[in-house]
């Protein structure tokens, strides 16, 4: 059995997970990362995805996360993300109206800069909206 370290996922709203766990996956925004006990330091911004959290217990579970940061110790792992919820709380109509405001905000940036940003944050929550529900 793989030794265990303590993580936390937290959003403005709630405390939705903190147990002692096996791994746990982050969507960081330089691709995805595997946390494990004794994980060097980092501390990494999140891009729109999927956490995947392996309690020591054995279960498995799937959390939805849209943006935030993770601090990574030794010790253990906390995530703050910007909105998160369980994967079966996720409804279409909320990665629907996410990707229109995505849109907007792409359609009415200023400059260059502001409007890669929302197109990179369009395309992650399509790809995220391709993965969790499938039309």
């Amino acid at each position: 059995m793989a030794e265990a370290f303590k993580f936390e996922l937290v959003s403005p709203e709630r405390l939705l997970v903190s147990e002692q766990v096996e791994f746990v996956v982050i969507p960081g925004a330089e691709g995805e990362m595997t946390v494990l006990a004794q994980h060097a330091p980092v501390m990494t911004t999140i891009k729109p995805g999927v956490v995947t959290v392996k309690a020591a217990a054995g279960k498995e579970e799937r959390y939805v996360v849209f943006g935030g940061f993770a601090d990574i110790l030794p010790s253990g792992c906390t995530l703050l993300a910007e909105s998160a919820t369980h994967v079966n709380d996720i409804d279409r109509a909320d990665i629907t109206r996410r990707i229109q405001e995505a849109r907007e905000d792409a359609a009415d940036a200023k400059d260059d800069e502001s409007r890669a940003k929302a197109e990179q944050f369009l395309s992650q929550l399509t790809t995220l909206e391709g993965a969790l529900l499938p039309a």
